[in-house]
């Protein structure tokens, strides 16, 4: 470890504060494991921030030999960045730069170690293919997403993609295949395994065609308790709540024009869905509903107030449909909307006391939207 006449009460104070992980920003590498080999050793460096002698990288006539045992002028770090700061880069990295990364990663470490049990969370990623391209969900995006409202329960994930899957999400294939795969992973991997042992909580992190994040959401309903994310874009790519966001949602509900025995539902709330798009599907003898917002688009839900809201509005309005239509009828669904507001309407939807849904997905290569399978039910 170096630097002898620290004291060891210092060292390991330090340590504690770090975690064990080295300091310099956006690295958080283990200082007591082998990346490789996974064997536990130290591997660790003390870095002074002003160094211990005026001469050093940082250093100062008067606070160099104040301050070279000091907690708050020290720093964890590993090789890598012990050399850089004091040898490779010097003149890159001031004091107040590495003030300022020493303090960030101690209340990082500080907020989680101060997470109470209860907020346990099993993050789950579900990803199928989207056209030609794969999902883009990754684990360490839903770790930092979840902080700090939950911590992971566990070093990995619970992942119910599919890997590989060949059909693409224009064929008939696709629906049937993607759909299959889904329930059987959730019954392995989520059904059974609860059933083996307590899981408390969820963190739900999808990026899937509209029906099948609405699938898992009924897998899920409300026996399951989770949280529902959203992939934010603006201002950066993130999947935290951006709770000091101050847009404010105001959903809306238009009824039909007309009633009759043939029920569409259009969600448009990241796009506009005009009567036309549905009524090319399912005939214009029908009666459609709708949720919009005032200005639909795809970064719509950013806080976890808008999600909460949705819910609401969303439950009231399949009771809404229920009533004006009774309970004979099928309610076609035709969404333009996030990731997190598909999942939620599959949790809302009570199987045993709502109409069943048909879904469709809205394709180029269909021509527009197509049927891609029914839930009801059994």
């Amino acid at each position: 470890m170096g630097v002898r006449y620290i004291p060891e009460k210092t060292k390991i104070i330090l340590w504690g504060l770090a975690a064990g992980r080295c300091q310099y920003d956006g690295c958080n590498e283990k200082l007591f494991e082998d990346p490789l080999t996974k064997a536990i050793f130290n591997q660790s460096y003390i870095a002074h921030i002003i160094a211990d002698s005026p001469g050093g990288p940082r250093g100062d006539l008067i606070l160099s030999e104040k301050l070279k045992t000091d907690l708050t002028n020290l720093m964890l770090l590993c090789d890598r960045h012990h050399r850089l700061i004091d040898i490779e880069d010097e003149a890159g990295h001031s004091i107040d730069r590495l003030v300022l990364m020493k303090r960030n990663h101690e209340d990082r470490i500080r907020l989680l170690t101060a997470i109470s049990d209860e907020k346990r969370s099993n993050i789950v990623l579900f990803g199928a293919n989207i056209g030609k391209h794969d999902s883009s969900l990754t684990l360490k995006c839903a770790q930092e997403g979840i902080v700090p409202f939950r911590y992971p329960a566990d070093a990995e994930c619970i992942e119910l993609s599919l890997k590989n899957s060949s059909p693409q999400d224009h064929t008939p294939e696709y629906w049937q295949t993607e759909r299959a795969n889904l329930e059987a992973l959730f019954e392995r991997k989520i059904t059974q395994l609860r059933a083996e042992r307590p899981m408390k909580h969820y963190s739900i992190f999808g990026l899937a065609p509209q029906p099948l994040l609405i699938l898992l959401g009924t897998l899920f309903g409300d026996i399951y308790p989770a949280d529902v994310y959203q992939r934010k874009k603006e201002p950066e790519s993130t999947w935290a709540w951006l709770e000091d966001d101050p847009t404010e949602l105001e959903y809306q509900i238009n009824g039909p024009k007309k009633k009759t025995d043939y029920v569409a539902l259009k969600l448009s709330l990241s796009a506009p869905i005009a009567d036309n798009r549905v009524t090319k599907v399912i005939g214009t003898d029908s009666s459609i509903w709708e949720l919009t917002v005032n200005h639909p688009n795809n970064d719509l839900i950013r806080k976890r107030e808008h999600l909460s809201e949705y819910r609401r509005v969303v439950r009231s309005l399949l009771d809404q449909i229920k009533l004006h239509h009774g309970e004979d009828v099928k309610i076609h669904v035709f969404p333009a909307m996030p990731v997190s507001t598909s999942i939620e309407l599959g949790r809302v939807w009570n199987p045993k006391s709502q109409l069943a849904l048909v879904l469709y997905d809205q394709n180029p290569k269909s021509g527009g939207f197509g049927k891609a399978f029914e839930i009801s039910y059994a």
